[in-house]
């Protein structure tokens, strides 16, 4: 059944959403067959990637469809489990769901009864696995390090960008900055220690971005800065440093393993759109090992396709994990990014955002 033309139904379809839409023409045996976006200009937009597709004026009557293959959830982060909820009782398909997972710490028990009740697969998009030098990064940590003491993971990077109704300028709707942001690092640090966390401490503010801000008589409290350090149950460190106030940083996200046998780490370029043009042309994803040896650093370009960089903003990833996610659809393989990856995520980044808050460690 490997040609079976797989119909796909998008929900949401903002900045990211139309990414989902690029990666998704790039797949065969793909077809993006239905759309439910309340906004009217995003309708729009979406219109002009896909001309011939059907617009739903509904999430219940995109669910009432009886020709849909999979669920693409890209909609805002306060939403998803409201929506996630709908699907459940009415049109249970295979799923693909942004990050985060949820915004509030009280979606907990619905996640779980989800992870144990929901009868087809659900993946939670961490695009940031699959850039190139961090899947590189990955493969090889281990024998470059002799295992893992201290992981470091820092972005420094353009403020947030406008969405639609400017939910991303505020805490309750975003999850806030360490949720919204920054569930991608926390992810990845589970990942790469293989290891689960059991103390966070934080130190953010919001200090240059969205500071004269103000919507519906509502000031902007997003953070723009900050730092969380992690402590693992297996005795490692993990920290991450956060600057969104940093545009034309060489690179935007660079991440380091150290260990007793060596060094290695990856340097990946922000999306080429943003990059200031008078800096000339945007620098080359990188991956670094600097083992114990006379021999010195070693230091790799890692291409990516030009085709996947002008589908999207992250590094060729996003159609790296659709391709993994249609084969699961397909019933060839199970997610690699599940929904208790997807919770963990977010559970430590609303953990940062209680200890940047108060001043206090908080334990998970």
């Amino acid at each position: 059944m490997t040609n079976k033309i797989l119909n796909y139904a998008m929900i949401g379809c903002g900045m990211m959403g139309q990414e989902h839409i690029r990666n998704i023409q790039l797949l065969d045996n793909a077809r993006i067959s239905a759309i439910y976006e309340p906004d009217e200009g995003m309708r729009a937009k979406a219109q002009e990637l896909v001309p011939d597709v059907q617009f739903e004026i509904s999430l219940e009557a995109l669910l009432a469809r009886t020709d849909l293959d999979c669920l693409v959830i890209v909609s805002p982060n306060y939403t998803h489990v409201d929506q996630l909820k709908q699907i459940a009782k009415t049109n249970p398909l295979p799923i693909l769901v942004e990050k985060p997972l949820a915004t509030n710490p009280e979606d907990k028990a619905f996640i779980e009864k989800l992870i144990a009740e929901y009868p087809a697969p659900i993946w939670v998009a961490m695009e940031y696995r699959y850039m190139p030098p961090v899947a590189a990064l990955i493969n090889q940590v281990d024998k470059a390090t002799g295992g893992i003491n201290l992981l470091t993971i820092r972005e420094h990077r353009f403020p947030f960008l406008e969405k639609v109704g400017d939910w991303n300028r505020f805490n309750e709707k975003s999850g806030g900055t360490f949720v919204e942001k920054c569930c991608h690092f926390f992810d990845l640090m589970r990942l790469i220690l293989k290891s689960e966390p059991i103390r966070i401490m934080a130190s953010a503010g919001q200090s240059v971005n969205h500071l004269d801000e103000i919507y519906d008589g509502k000031k902007s409290d997003i953070w723009d800065n900050g730092y969380v350090i992690v402590d693992f149950a297996s005795g490692s460190r993990a920290m991450l440093e956060l600057c969104m106030f940093a545009e034309g940083a060489e690179y935007q996200e660079e991440i380091s393993a150290v260990g007793p046998m060596g060094k290695i780490e990856c340097k990946v370029p922000g999306p080429g759109r943003f990059w200031p043009a008078h800096l000339g042309p945007a620098p080359t994803p990188k991956l670094i090992v600097s083992p114990r040896n006379p021999q010195g650093p070693q230091a790799h370009e890692i291409p990516v396709d030009p085709t996947l960089l002008a589908a999207g903003d992250h590094n060729g990833s996003t159609f790296y994990q659709h391709q993994k996610f249609q084969q699961v659809v397909l019933g060839n393989a199970k997610p690699e990014v599940t929904l208790h990856d997807g919770w963990m995520a977010v559970a430590m980044g609303m953990a940062a955002q209680k200890s940047a808050a108060t001043g206090k460690v908080v334990d998970l």
